[in-house]
């Protein structure tokens, strides 16, 4: 059993920038591929970037690449989203995922779920 706690969310003009974190406990963090996703009100829950154990090798969606950067700190059992020139289309619950197994865009597909940091860019 992994459990994940997501922080760093909060309020920024757009332009700004935000650093959300995600620790994991209960379990080892070998192995584990690392997601973020965001929901937005009345939308779906959509991936947002990942990151696999080691190498660290990472994925983001187009509409963030460039702006957001996905790290790891194994030996804290870390996970980061660095997000810059937020818009206020960024604005949604963000969530870090975790899998074992090869990265995916897809939902259902990860196993373990933190409970989610608001992020509100306004204009």
């Amino acid at each position: 059993q992994v459990q994940l706690v997501d922080a760093g969310g909060g309020l920024v003009q757009a332009g700004g920038s935000l650093m959300l974190s995600c620790a994991a406990s209960g379990h080892t963090f070998s192995g584990y591929t690392m997601a973020w996703f965001r929901q937005a009100p009345g939308k779906e829950r959509e991936f947002v970037a990942s990151i696999t154990w080691s190498p660290s090798s990472t994925f983001h969606a187009d509409s963030v690449k460039g702006r957001f950067t996905i790290s790891r700190d194994n030996a804290k059992s870390t996970v980061y989203l660095q997000m810059n020139s937020l818009k206020p289309e960024d604005t949604a619950v963000y969530y870090c995922a975790a899998r074992l197994g090869v990265p995916t865009i897809l939902v259902h597909r990860y196993t373990y779920w933190g409970q989610g940091t608001q992020v509100t860019v306004s204009s």
